[in-house]
């Protein structure tokens, strides 16, 4: 089978180097080329040690160059660097996977009341995919552009998502408390995540500000048109890796836990990476660790109606580069499991 050439831009950054150490597994991605403005020319080993292994020189970005040497980049860039450099991989026939928050909302306006940023022109918000692999799959399928979706929004729309689809929730009842890994943050040195300041610590952050709230909203609003605002809290705490998102909602109907677990494992059946606990069973963030899986655990409260979902993942496999190559995987007519099957880290 066809070997498929592929460029990392945003090479140094955490999802970057995560790209490339689930590609070195992958059976038809071979990463051609690396990139990022800021440390070109440079070695990919003196930056990381742990790929002395590889040899990998840092490029400049040349979007034409680019396109006569790869069938598909992903773009692993802070948001407001990819609105500029994707349209013009785009223009070139280049397929790809953006990592960024740039492509995820669709329209100028509440991409900038969100990340106070400039937006990409309206066109390309249009034509990206969202890629929730296990429920958008066909649309990613047809693509040529998807935006991989953030990393809380990960967990907890894979959480809500067989409850709101049925609209079986409440409108404004969804509350969310978030919590993530300090490599969420970023590899760039800030007060936040310093060691000082994050070790025996919890803090939580952009609280009814976080720009993952109108994606989270706009993906709830494709399952039912009536669910309204959800409440999202986001915290760091003093991990590495993992999110666990708590979510609680009123349902609009009568249920019970046995009937709910069921339609989370109906629902997730066929979806190789979501694993759904037993009833009564609740997931931690070790226990998918530098894997793809996204675990979930439900229960039911008979006094208040309300219904707790908890759901984890590693914000760098599921919620970034993990993700990314299962879209890929789609897009290039793979299996979604291909080349990211690897079993979670434990302990």
């Amino acid at each position: 089978m066809k070997e498929y050439k592929v460029g990392i831009v945003g090479a140094t950054g955490y999802g970057g180097v995560e790209l490339i150490r689930l590609l070195a597994n992958h059976p038809h991605f071979h990463v051609y080329a690396v990139y990022s403005s800021s440390q070109d020319g440079m070695e990919l080993a003196e930056v990381y040690p742990h790929l002395s292994n590889t040899v990998y020189t840092l490029q400049d970005i040349n979007p034409k160059n680019m396109a006569g040497e790869l069938d598909l980049v992903f773009t692993a860039t802070p948001s407001g660097v990819s609105s500029k450099l994707v349209p013009q991989l785009i223009e070139e026939g280049i397929k790809v996977v953006d990592l960024s928050g740039d492509f995820r909302l669709k329209t100028e306006a509440l991409y900038e009341k969100w990340y106070k940023k400039p937006a990409a022109a309206e066109a390309f918000l249009q034509q990206s995919v969202y890629g929730l692999s296990e429920w958008f799959a066909d649309e990613v399928e047809s693509s040529t552009f998807v935006a991989n979706p953030g990393c809380y929004p990960t967990a907890t729309l894979l959480g809500l998502a067989p409850l709101v689809s049925k609209q079986m929730v409440k409108s404004n009842s969804i509350i969310i408390d978030a919590k993530s890994g300090i490599s969420g943050a970023g590899r760039g040195l800030s007060q936040m995540a310093h060691y000082a300041e994050i070790n025996e610590n919890m803090k939580i952050y952009k609280v009814n500000q976080h720009q993952h709230i109108p994606e989270i909203e706009s993906i709830l609003e494709k399952w039912d048109e009536e669910i309204g605002h959800v409440t999202f809290s986001t915290h760091l705490v003093p991990m590495t890796r993992g999110i666990m998102s708590t979510i609680y909602a009123e349902l609009s109907e009568e249920s019970s836990v046995q009937e709910l677990h069921q339609l989370y494992v109906d629902t997730y059946q066929n979806s190789p990476f979501v694993r759904v606990r037993k009833a009564g069973e609740f997931p931690s963030t070790k226990e998918v660790s530098a894997s793809n899986y996204c675990d979930i655990g439900i229960a039911f409260d008979e006094r208040t109606k309300r219904v707790t979902i908890v759901s984890v993942i590693d914000n760098l496999v599921k919620g970034a580069a993990g993700q990314a190559i299962q879209n890929a995987n789609i897009m290039m007519g793979f299996e979604q499991q291909t080349g990211i099957g690897l079993l979670p880290v434990f302990p």
